[in-house]
């Protein structure tokens, strides 16, 4: 059996400092971050994402980042694709490799020997679901797949019709299981006491609306991405989304709302980061 290449995972709740932690560890080893957000590989998605800018990055090559168009429909599976290719390419030129993010499900695809389903867009069906809310569509998952259930962004509508989708595809629902590591991993994971945690959550939210965040969604939507389609991205999308077209009143009660969905996806991370802690 050949050796395991080394890379590096660094992981955690939002707000954690993944980014920064990433960067200094780049410059220390001589390697390059891919990043494991399901969210930025989308352009025009900046500010609402937290994405590293051409200056953060120091000079840094960065992967995975502004490769899709948000009316693109993308995929675990696309992500384990190229994600892997960018892999390889680092490898191939003497770099070490560092994953970066919050988006567990993508880390799991990523580095484990994880088979993903190959299950092409049913129109027909995406149609039907669409028409149901989230906690319609996150019902229905529950009595199919109820370990998912429990890491799934269950605010988070093109996810859940997705897996409803793999679901009425095969029949089934595929064992969410990590398989053996691919590589040698050293695993960082970071976090923070709930308290200072929820303060960094706020001041971020106060900061990304300060700096343009809901002239992002604006503009997005001015470039043809719908409102519907925006708000299925969650979180910080669909809130702004909805503060625009007259849904939430006032800038205030706007952050506190983002803060308080923000703070449950926190917790759903730490559930599924919890377990590379045994790795």
């Amino acid at each position: 059996m050949s050796e395991k290449h080394k890379i590096y995972v660094i992981c955690g709740p939002t707000a954690t400092g993944k980014t920064a932690r990433a960067i200094a560890l780049a410059k220390k080893i001589d390697g390059e971050i891919i990043s494991a957000d399901s969210r930025q590989v989308y352009r025009g998605m900046d500010i609402g994402t937290a994405k590293i800018t051409t200056d953060e990055m120091s000079g840094i090559p960065h992967h995975m980042i502004d490769i899709v168009d948000p009316n693109d429909e993308f995929s675990v599976h696309d992500f384990q694709r190229l994600g892997r290719i960018a892999i390889d390419d680092i490898l191939s030129r003497g770099k070490i490799p560092i994953i970066a993010g919050g988006t567990g499900y993508y880390i799991d695809a990523l580095v484990f020997d994880k088979q993903m389903p190959e299950v092409a867009p049913n129109p027909k069906l995406r149609a039907e679901l669409n028409k149901l809310t989230t906690d319609e569509l996150f019902a229905r998952i529950v009595p199919l797949d109820p370990d998912r259930a429990q890491t799934i962004d269950k605010h988070n509508h093109v996810r859940l019709v997705r897996a409803l989708e793999i679901i009425d595809t095969l029949g089934y629902v595929p064992e969410n299981t990590t398989g053996d590591s691919l590589f040698d991993i050293q695993w960082e994971i970071l976090d923070l006491p709930d308290d200072k945690l929820r303060y960094r959550i706020h001041e971020r939210n106060v900061a990304r609306i300060e700096n343009g965040l809901i002239e992002e969604v604006q503009e997005l939507n001015n470039n043809g991405v719908s409102w519907e389609r925006l708000e299925k991205f969650g979180l910080e999308y669909r809130y702004v989304s909805q503060f625009i077209n007259g849904k939430i009143e006032s800038k205030e009660k706007l952050i506190e709302i983002l803060d308080a969905k923000t703070w449950q996806f926190a917790k759903r991370q730490r559930l599924w980061f919890r377990k590379y802690a045994d790795k």
